[in-house]
């Protein structure tokens, strides 16, 4: 389980996220929506531990992201957008140094470094270095680094960003498959995704939560962009009017 309690996140005189709760079981595939600049990304790295709140928490399975950060950090699988690694590594290399990391050593190691390129289906370019991998690969790359402890729960931000028709049918079916034994966190802009994947939908528009729901719930009269656009585009508006009169 993931409990999300009043995380607030200021950077100088902006409040990036303000006050922002929820809670996500295992076997619910959460859709965490908002426009560019509503504060889903600085959420996700509160959530997962790569930012300090300034206040609030996140409880991850039990463990206190504040006051427990490593146990806590050990029950998530992390994929940040743009899928950082290191290009000059082979898959393999990759996934050995990563696995390395979550502690797993020998025969262990070896045997989650296997499993998790089937699971990823990357057992055909595991000996290719990274930087000469397809987007789609990289990204199931990075998938794969985020699995390899076999995480409670997965944090994923736009998983599928770039990604051909194609690579996305692979992604959401390794969401698919994997779901019901996890707790699963996806932020992404791509509004069929959410429909397709998730039975959760959180929006977050101007730092704050505007809808807690289902996916059936929502689009009960309107369609999921309708819906989006009347919940975030009056804080937008907003904010782009007080740049523009701002001196």
């Amino acid at each position: 389980m993931i409990k999300v309690e009043n995380l607030v996140k200021t950077f100088g005189a902006k409040r990036a996220v303000d006050g922002v709760s929820f809670s996500v079981e295992r076997g619910e595939v959460l859709g965490f929506l908002g426009p560019n600049g509503a504060g889903k990304s600085t959420t996700m790295r509160m959530i997962t531990g790569f930012l300090t709140p300034t206040s609030g928490t996140a409880v991850i399975n039990g463990h206190d992201i504040r006051t427990d950060a490593v146990k806590a950090r050990a029950q998530m699988g992390y994929l940040p957008e743009n899928a950082p690694s290191y290009g000059d590594m082979t898959v393999t290399e990759f996934l050995k140094f990563m696995a390395e990391m979550r502690g797993f050593s020998g025969a262990e190691r070896n045997k989650r470094i296997e499993e998790t390129m089937e699971k990823c289906f990357l057992t055909n370019v595991r000996h290719q270095p990274i930087e000469t991998l397809s987007k789609g690969y990289r990204q199931r790359t990075c998938f794969a680094q985020a699995l390899i402890h076999d995480p409670a729960a997965l944090v994923m931000d736009e998983p599928t960003d770039g990604l051909d028709p194609n690579q996305k049918h692979v992604v959401r079916k390794m969401l698919r498959e994997m779901s019901p034994e996890k707790v699963i966190i996806l932020s992404t802009h791509v509004l069929e995704e959410v429909e397709a994947m998730c039975n959760r939908v959180v929006i977050i528009s101007g730092g704050k939560v505007v809808a807690d729901s289902t996916p059936a719930e929502l689009t009960k009269t309107k369609t999921m962009e309708a819906v989006f656009r009347s919940l975030t585009t009056t804080a937008d508006a907003g904010e782009l009017a007080a740049k523009e009169v701002a001196p």
